[in-house]
């Protein structure tokens, strides 16, 4: 059985999921009250302001569908966040894996509350050069992104290194 101990050890992980979840709903609700839809808000000339709804997922993928792909992203969001919390709970002591499993599951539940609220993903973060823009997105997109980052390279860091290959004999 987990001792008391154990679950201290989740704290901090639990606490950087919430602040994900949080800021990210935040500036969420920034962007709905002050942005209209469709609108644009120039910031810099790389850089602008805008509100949009994505009902699909990263690269608007299935947006185009009659709406099952809501119920679909959010089922999907809701097991990779558990088998997340899981890959948490194994690697509690450490650092950097349970950082970016944290910031993918913050950035998950804040788009998961998007589809349940909204019925779409809101975006408002928009970076271009000249008039070719990238694809809308919002912070828990970014967190998503760090974290999966962040997991690639300690898987990368971690890995065993394989022994060099010896001398053929002569």
């Amino acid at each position: 059985m987990p001792e008391r101990n154990d679950f201290l050890t989740m704290a901090p992980w639990l606490a950087l999921i919430a602040v994900v979840t949080a800021l990210d709903q935040v500036t969420k609700g920034l962007a709905l009250a002050h942005l209209a839809p469709g609108g644009r808000i120039e910031i810099t000339g790389f850089f602008d302001l805008v509100l949009a709804f994505n009902p699909g997922a990263a690269f608007s993928f299935l947006a185009g569908q009659p709406g099952w792909q809501r119920w679909f992203f959010t089922a999907l969001a809701a097991a990779v966040c558990a088998w997340l919390l899981a890959m948490t709970w194994q690697q509690r002591h450490e650092r950097l894996a349970p950082v970016a499993f944290s910031l993918i599951i913050g950035g998950a539940i804040g788009n998961v509350i998007d589809r349940l609220d909204q019925g779409a993903v809101v975006d408002f973060l928009s970076f271009h050069v000249g008039v070719h823009y990238w694809p809308a997105f919002n912070l828990a997109d970014s967190a998503i992104t760090l974290g999966v980052g962040l997991m690639l390279f300690a898987q990368f860091r971690d890995r065993p290194r394989a022994a060099p290959n010896p001398e053929p004999p002569s």
